[in-house]
This record gives structure tokens, sequence and C-alpha cells, in this order.
């Protein structure tokens, strides 16, 4: 191999969503779950009983007191579920950066590097949890930082260069 390995491009869109799936470990959090189970049952009752005085006090019977006020409630909880549970989503594609400048990763014996306009960071090969090879691009999962994907596009049409610098840095990185 020669002295390093390099590859440069800029992500798109559709990188961006692979790159959301690929690092995602989970959609919400424990706590964004606990709190949106936990509050939408309050949610429900308050709509229950705000909408059965409501229906009282304009003189309906009391059969349909319930249905309109359990409906109503039903209906509250649920929603309040759902935009609860959608506030609550960790990742957000875009972060910064990765859809305006160009990325340029490079390997060598001593580390991967990642440039992205004035910034270089620099990852010791033992910083490298693990990589990720699967179609249309290549994934490694850096402990502490963002998980960074290298769509098979920068290579452009050269797949003998893409097999090399796949294959340097899985051999770099101990499983």
């Amino acid at each position: 191999m020669s002295e390093s390995l390099a590859v440069s491009g800029r992500l798109t869109g559709r990188d961006l969503k692979r790159l959301v799936r690929v690092s995602r470990s989970g959609t919400i959090g424990p706590t964004a779950l606990y709190y949106a189970g936990f509050t939408a049952p309050i949610i429900s009752a308050s709509v229950a009983l705000l909408a059965k005085d409501v229906a009282r006090s304009m003189g309906w019977d009391t059969l349909l007191q319930i249905l309109v006020s359990a409906n109503l409630a039903a209906f509250a909880g649920i929603a309040w579920y759902l935009i609860f549970i959608r506030w609550s989503y960790r990742n957000r594609p875009g972060r910064g950066t990765e859809l305006t400048l160009d990325t340029q990763v490079t390997v060598t014996q001593a580390c991967l590097s990642v440039r992205r306009g004035p910034v270089e960071t620099r990852i010791g090969w033992s910083g490298i949890r693990k990589v990720v090879t699967a179609p249309g691009h290549l994934a490694v999962f850096i402990e502490g930082a963002d998980t960074l994907i290298i769509p098979n596009e920068w290579f452009g049409n050269d797949a003998a260069r893409r097999a090399a610098f796949t294959e340097f840095v899985t051999s770099r990185v101990s499983h």
C-alpha cells in the first residue's frame, strides 16, 4: 500500500437518510417514552372531564355525555402520545455542513482522518468500534463521535480503489 488512501465527496440528502438509519440505535429514548406514556392518560382524563362538563351544561342526556367525552378523550390521548413521540426523535439529518461542504476521508497506517472545510479530525484505529460494508456505502462507527458514512459514489467507477480502501479500513479495525 502507498502512504495513504483518500476519497472525497459531498453527502446528498439520500446519504444523510442512510446515515441516520445506520447510526440510529433507537428512535426515542426511554425517558421520552416514559413521559409520553405517563402524560397521555392525564391529557385523556382532563379532556374527558372537560367534555363531560360542557355536554352536561348543554343539557345532553347522560349516555351522550359519556360517549362524546370518551371519544374526545381517546383522540386527545392518542394525538398527544404521537405528537410527544415525534418531538422526541433523536437523530435529524443535516447536522451542519454535511450537505454544503466536501468531505475528505484519508486513511494511513496511524489513523483515519476526516476533513470537512477548515475542520480536520483524526481518529486513531483503536477509536473505531466497527466498520460495516453495506450496499451503496461504507459505515465507520467511531467511539464517542458521530458515525461516518462513505458513499460508493465517491469512488466513481473505480471499483479497485473502493475495494482497496474498504479492505485497508476493515483490516485496521479489530472486531
